[in-house]
């Protein structure tokens, strides 16, 4: 996974100026560092990259199975977003734009290319406090829950992903899947059904949130 802006292709390093000091430093909010992107400032640059990359690599993943494809499509989001931060209107969170660049991206290469899917494999953080047990626990949960989300359909994993694990709401994941709001109610309560049934299945007796 791409960890810092310099490893970024030469295509988004080329357009990036060495001397980002023209620009207004004026906060570090993402619209603000958007704005500062539009004048050619690449510290914004750098920072807004390293806040987003991460997420917007992790849905990309869940939108594609291919770990390839998101890397490609991580460079090719942030690369529209150093040309075309200036178009941005403000008139949704800069995450919510940014993943809805990234879908755009990842259905437009998945259309382009016949890709393998991803190795049935997932990365979970561990916090160095938890005991050995508690740590093979999480592992065992986390396992079960990764393999009953790749039961749901596409567009129901898509939307659980989006309000559960990128925090957007209701009206935001309409926005980035370009549908309307009661479709994006319907496929939730569709999605958190079935993900409750797959789970008690799976010897996890809880409702799903």
């Amino acid at each position: 996974m791409i960890s810092n802006i310099q490893e970024l292709p030469r295509a988004i390093a080329a357009r990036i100026p060495a001397d980002p000091s023209r620009a207004p430093h004026d906060g570090n909010a993402d619209e603000s560092l958007i704005g500062r992107i539009a004048l050619g400032d690449a510290t914004a640059m750098r920072t807004l990259f390293v806040r987003h990359s991460t997420r917007v690599y992790r849905y990309i993943v869940s939108l594609t199975g291919n770990a390839t494809i998101a890397e490609d499509v991580v460079n090719e989001v942030f690369l529209q977003v150093w040309r075309k931060a200036g178009q941005f209107q403000g008139r949704s969170q800069v995450s919510t734009w940014l993943l809805a660049v990234a879908r755009n991206q990842a259905l437009r290469e998945l259309r382009r290319q016949s890709v393998e899917p991803l190795d049935d494999k997932h990365e979970m953080v561990e916090d160095a406090s938890d005991s050995p047990e508690t740590t093979m626990h999480r592992k065992q949960s986390d396992t079960i829950l990764f393999n009953c989300l790749k039961q749901l359909s596409p567009v129901h994993r898509e939307v659980i992903d989006l309000v559960y694990y990128h925090g957007k709401t209701v009206s935001d994941a309409a926005l980035i899947t370009g549908v309307a709001e009661n479709t994006v109610k319907t496929r939730m309560f569709y999605a958190r059904k079935r993900l409750s049934e797959l789970l008690k299945a799976a010897g996890i007796d809880r409702g799903w949130p």
